[in-house]
């Protein structure tokens, strides 16, 4: 007779997402666990992800939208180039606090969230990203939250984010099967999901988007490099 994993609630973001941090604060220093919580490579993937906002339309002076900021990998090399407002919001407060801390900049918005949603006005924002978001979240809450992106967006605002497919052999290998091995002993962590630029397709209608372009992980859409993760860029219809 085979035993059933212990239960785990996908839609139970916020805890945990919260207890993973917690675990890496308890077993490394501060900086280190800052940098592992969002994957690691800190320096390199942040100037990395600022580089598509740019290439995609992103001006200097206008109002960007990140979902999942983490501890601040994208906005603390974006915080010396960017003139305009910018919102990051995450689950962990102690990921929020360190972006805020690093970042240095008093005139940005970083706020702790408790589920899906951005807490903004509709149509104030140029710009929403979602760098390794959607990778975490079941379908029904990708398209929430995109659902959100739109109500945020000003007319002709774009969305910017990655997404794991498994047409990309790296992705299969190297995050697909360990998550596949971590779940069998019933591992508590957040949920790896992959999409597929059909689905993405698909959803853009229903959204009011249209889709302006989706890349490979290992396109090198700008001179930076491949992000590793494929690339999906919506725009609102005016």
């Amino acid at each position: 007779m085979t035993t059933a994993a212990p239960s785990r609630d996908p839609q139970d973001l916020k805890a945990v997402n919260i207890a993973m941090v917690d675990e890496l604060m308890r077993a490394m220093p501060h900086d280190e666990a800052m940098a592992v919580a969002i994957g690691g490579h800190w320096t390199f993937f942040g100037n990395l992800q600022v580089a598509p906002l740019k290439h995609y339309g992103l001006p200097t002076d206008s109002y960007l939208v990140d979902v999942g900021c983490g501890s601040g990998r994208l906005a603390k090399p974006l915080a010396v180039q960017h003139r305009g407002d910018y919102l990051g919001i995450d689950l962990v407060p102690a990921l929020v606090e360190n972006a805020r801390r690093i970042t240095e900049r008093a005139d940005w918005r970083f706020e702790v969230i408790d589920h899906i949603g951005i807490p903004e006005e509709d149509a104030a924002a140029d710009m929403v990203c979602f760098f390794s978001v959607l990778t975490h979240l079941l379908h029904e809450q990708s398209y929430w939250y995109l659902e959100e992106a739109h109500r945020v967006l000003k007319p002709g605002g774009r969305v910017v984010l990655s997404f794991l497919e498994f047409s990309e052999p790296w992705h299969f290998k190297n995050t697909f099967k360990p998550t596949v091995e971590h779940i069998k002993t019933g591992g508590r962590s957040p949920l790896n999901v992959f999409l597929h630029r059909d689905i993405l397709a698909i959803w853009a209608p229903g959204l009011v988007f249209d889709v302006v372009e989706i890349r490979g992980g290992g396109d090198e859409v700008v001179p930076e490099g491949a992000l590793g993760q494929a690339l999906c860029v919506f725009q609102k219809r005016a």
